[in-house]
C-alpha cells in the first residue's frame, strides 16, 4: 500500500484529485469503524463485509470525475473523498455522500 501512495504529498483533509480515486480505492483493503471492511478492486468490484456477511457492489467514476458506487439491485450514491494523513503519512479515506449526506473513514488495513 505505502508504495502506491508514496508519490502523493497531501494534508489531512484534502480531497483526493480525480487522477488519484484509483490509485486511493486499490491501494489496500479498508476497515470502517464499525469494523466492517471493504476492498476495491482495479476493474470495478468491490465488497463489503459487515459481521461476516460479503456483499458485492461495483465502484466508478462518473461523468464529473467523483467517486461512486451501485449496489444491486438499485442502490447507488457518490462520494467527495478526503485524504486521512497521520505522521505525514497517508492511512485512509473519509467518504462524504454528495448533496449532504452521510460521512464515514476507512483505514488501510
Amino acid at each position: 500500500m505505502a508504495g502506491m501512495l508514496g508519490d502523493i504529498h497531501v494534508s489531512d483533509g484534502d480531497a483526493v484529485a480525480t487522477e488519484h480515486i484509483p490509485t486511493a480505492l486499490t491501494a489496500g483493503g479498508l476497515v470502517y469503524d464499525d469494523g466492517a471492511t471493504q476492498i476495491f478492486e482495479p476493474a470495478g468490484a468491490t465488497i463489503y463485509v459487515e459481521r461476516g456477511r460479503p456483499t458485492e457492489g461495483e465502484w466508478y467514476l462518473d461523468d464529473d470525475g467523483h467517486f461512486c458506487s451501485f449496489w444491486p439491485p438499485s442502490y447507488r450514491a457518490c462520494y467527495d473523498l478526503h485524504w486521512i494523513v497521520e505522521d505525514g503519512g497517508i492511512v485512509g479515506l473519509r467518504f462524504v455522500q454528495r448533496g449532504g449526506g452521510d460521512s464515514f473513514a476507512g483505514r488501510y488495513q
